[in-house]
């Protein structure tokens, strides 16, 4: 879908559709005031007679303005109390209205939106969540289809109208929008994907096509071999029991300067997850190819912070393997040696992510990093402690913690906090190891952190587990592309763009 600005008033747009908000009970915003004017009082007559419902994400479709209204239709979107529009109201009449006007086999929309008040969000906010909202229900994933069926007349663009002292700021906020509703496409794109698609090999080649598009990228691709050199141990010990090499991925963004320290970014790929020799359950296993979404949403990340062209030192690094049985796959009780030197007793194979995260995190340590950050479908345990609303977040450094949940909160991608004290860590002690890769039955999203932290001691480093939020079950399956706005939000923060400006 194509996003552009434009000047000017409402009523003297010649477009297929003009959208305008309107208040409960019969709050008209400034751009259906023009409209009603124009119009000869329409609006409020329609209001009048309850033709129009102002609920919060309602639509109606006038088909034949009257008056001097020059475009062809009007959606009114409802956006209930006014005390009540905040800033999750927007994201969705914004969503809402891309539907609306997708049904409508409207092709081309101008919207006055952004007029909203939504908690004294600014311009450039609201021009993002109005691109990233729309571009998200025109998604479709049909490649394997044979009789696929796209709509006839989907919405193709979308305009959002400014004053002209907005235009610019509305004009950044779209650049920003595109550029972040691409990258959580390609992570949604990555995710749908299957396993017999979407190898550890494809996702090397797929960091690969990023960097011709972006001369700033440089991309490394260990191998098996490389990493054997390296004494990765953990994480080769999840890829022996596949056909499938394993790789390492390396993604260098230079958008400052040397001296400047890089923020770098972690993601769990394991491309398809049958638990290994501690097999999953038949029931859902398919669903078990999103287990690299982690890894997904690194690619998107990377990429959308290249297009933005943040003044920023990124590194991207993505451990990729599949876990499946085999004769030569690891056995509940082997014990194996990370990158680190500590050793490692794997008492369920199931437990895999962490197993080549923690080499991956050790790995990081050459770059000396400002911040790492992980970003796996590390334990169903999230799921049972925070549902599929919240990405879960621990930390050994509060202030970082701190910047991840307020980038949540400005995308709407939100997480929350969950404690490590020294008591949870005691729960991964072993016998006969270093530490065991399990912790027992309580607490796992917590214990399975503080194995990471063992391995994250030398710099500042926070665990994202994405597993309740990287993607939905049932009617509708598929890749959420989160936590790609969060991410690049927390980029955007950090390069010092102040967005919300």
């Amino acid at each position: 879908m194509d996003f552009t600005v434009k000047t000017g008033d409402p009523e003297k747009q010649r477009s297929a559709c003009v959208v305008v908000g309107i208040y409960s009970p019969k709050r008209l915003s400034p751009a259906a005031q023009r409209l009603d004017k124009a119009s000869r009082g329409q609006l409020s007559q329609l209001l009048k007679s309850n033709d129009i419902d102002t609920s919060c994400g309602a639509t109606t479709l006038i088909h034949t303005p009257a008056g001097r209204i020059l475009a062809k239709r009007v959606l009114v979107v409802g956006c209930g109390h006014p005390k009540k529009f905040d800033a999750k109201a927007f994201r969705k009449i914004a969503a809402n209205t891309a539907t609306a006007l997708n049904k409508s086999a409207v092709t081309e929309a101008i919207s006055y939106l952004t007029e909203l008040d939504a908690d004294n969000q600014s311009l450039n906010w609201k021009a993002r969540q109005h691109v990233i909202a729309s571009d998200a229900t025109g998604y479709r994933f049909d490649e394997f289809k044979s009789d696929a069926k796209p709509p006839k007349r989907p919405l193709r663009k979308l305009i959002l109208g400014a004053s002209t002292d907005e235009s610019t700021e509305l004009k950044e906020g779209v650049r920003q929008g595109k550029a972040i509703a691409s990258g959580v496409e390609r992570a949604r794109r990555l995710g749908n994907l299957p396993g017999n698609v979407c190898t550890p090999t494809y996702l090397a080649e797929q960091a690969i096509e990023i960097k011709k598009q972006y001369g700033k990228l440089k991309i490394d691709i260990l191998e098996e071999r490389d990493m054997e050199k390296l004494g990765m141990g953990s994480l080769l010990s999840v890829s022996q029991g596949s056909r499938q090499p394993a790789k390492l991925i390396v993604m260098h963004y230079k958008g400052s300067s040397q001296k400047n320290k890089p923020v770098v970014l972690v993601g769990k790929g394991v491309t398809f997850d049958s638990g290994g020799i501690s097999l999953k359950p038949g029931a859902a296993m398919d669903e078990m190819k999103f287990d690299m979404c982690g890894a997904a949403s690194v690619l998107g990340t990377v990429a959308a912070c290249a297009e933005l062209g943040l003044p920023i030192n990124l590194i991207g690094i993505i451990p990729t393997t599949e876990n499946l049985p085999d004769g030569e796959a690891s056995k509940p009780g082997d014990i194996v040696t990370s990158m680190s030197g500590q050793t490692i007793e794997v008492l369920n194979t199931d437990a895999e992510g962490r197993l080549i995260l923690c080499d991956a995190l050790t790995y990081v340590e050459r770059f000396k990093p400002e911040v790492v950050i992980d970003i796996a479908t590390l334990t169903g345990a999230c799921i049972m402690a925070l549902g599929h609303h919240a990405t879960g977040v621990m930390t050994n450094h509060q202030p970082l913690a701190d910047d991840i949940l307020d980038a949540g909160l400005t995308s709407g991608d939100r997480g929350w906090q969950l404690p490590m004290w020294d008591e949870y860590d005691e729960q991964i002690s072993s016998n006969f190891a270093d530490m065991a890769n399990i912790g027992g039955k309580g607490a796992g999203t917590i214990t399975a952190a503080c194995f990471l932290a063992r391995f994250t001691k030398n710099y500042q480093w926070a665990h994202m587990d994405i597993a309740g939020v990287a993607w939905k079950s049932g009617a509708a399956k598929g890749s959420t592309g989160r936590p790609v706005p969060l991410l690049t939000q927390f980029l955007l923060d950090r390069s010092g763009i102040n967005t919300e400006e």
